[in-house]
């Protein structure tokens, strides 16, 4: 029974790989298409108030395609920048508060310099003048204190209002997680949310790949790897079933560093290998090619 089964898996696998290629078997490896995936989660906690999202749509990047609830979000910002505001209505003029000392020292250097003169003229006494300067005195020390005070007090009011625009900058970016938003130019394979349920951070909402720019997962041999280098060009066969059979350039644009056992499906130049190198060849997809799709390589130009 084992002899029978092992004869037809034979038979079969023989079958499927002589219907891939290009034809002619003149292959130096073989994988499968991949893409470059991207599972979109949320990033916010809320309602899905918009979600417009299709399996099978293409998206831009950047493009928004919903949102979660951002009411409480709003009302908080509102609340903040009322705070702000009224913050900064304590803010006091420092030049406008010591104008009026600055006026009385003025007046006091004038009163000095007349009763210098007068001194002169023996028309006063030195003790008026002494009194005037200690007054003049007085005042600059009663300035020094009243614009250190107001100063400190401005300090504090700016401290204050660095911590709201802080704490508001921190709900802007709360507001913008709540968008959500295709990272990558691609198109949407799997949809895991509907719009109305609740998303948390981390909930898996979308998933989208590039299937413009893909990539052949195919397999080498440590002989043919000496023989290959990131960027080398080379020939790529997509196959469509039957003798349909297409052809797309391509670049290496990966090697693996590390060997491993031969995945299973997987047809390699030399079948008696049992250790290969994973390689990815990037492909222009024009629209045919099909992630997980068969297809070969021949590193020959």
């Amino acid at each position: 029974m084992k002899l029978i089964k092992s004869i037809l898996f034979s038979a079969i696998a023989t079958t499927l790989f002589s219907a891939c290629g290009n034809g002619n078997g003149k292959y130096d490896a073989t994988g499968t298409f991949e893409a470059t995936e991207v599972i979109v989660s949320s990033e916010a906690t809320g309602k899905l108030m918009e979600f417009n999202v299709t399996e099978g749509d293409l998206l831009e990047q950047g493009a928004q395609v919903g949102y979660v609830d951002t009411v409480q979000l709003y009302l908080k910002r509102l609340q903040l920048q009322a705070s702000t505001s009224a913050v900064r209505s304590r803010r006091q003029d420092v030049s406008k508060q010591i104008a009026a000392i600055k006026q009385q020292i003025a007046t006091q250097q004038r009163e000095k310099e007349r009763f210098e003169n007068l001194v002169k003229n023996n028309a006063a006494n030195q003790k008026q003048v002494d009194d005037i300067n200690a007054q003049i005195a007085f005042l600059q020390k009663q300035l020094a204190a009243q614009t250190s005070t107001l100063e400190n007090s401005n300090a504090s009011v700016s401290g204050e209002s660095s911590a709201l625009e802080i704490q508001i900058a921190q709900l802007e970016d709360q507001l913008q997680k709540c968008h959500i938003i295709s990272p990558i130019k691609g198109t949407v394979l799997s949809k895991y949310a509907e719009k109305g349920e609740l998303a948390t951070p981390g909930k898996a909402l979308f998933k989208v790949a590039d299937i413009e720019n893909m990539f052949l997962r195919a397999y080498v041999t440590s002989d043919q790897l000496s023989k290959m280098k990131i960027g080398q060009k080379v020939k790529v066969y997509a196959d469509f079933g039957g003798d349909n059979v297409k052809e797309f350039p391509g670049t290496v644009s990966w090697i693996s560093n590390k060997s491993e056992f031969t995945p299973k499906g997987i047809l390699t130049k030399d079948e008696r290998a049992n250790l290969v190198y994973a390689v990815k060849i990037a492909v222009k997809n024009n629209g045919d090619i099909k992630i997980g799709m068969y297809g070969e390589v021949s590193f020959t130009k």
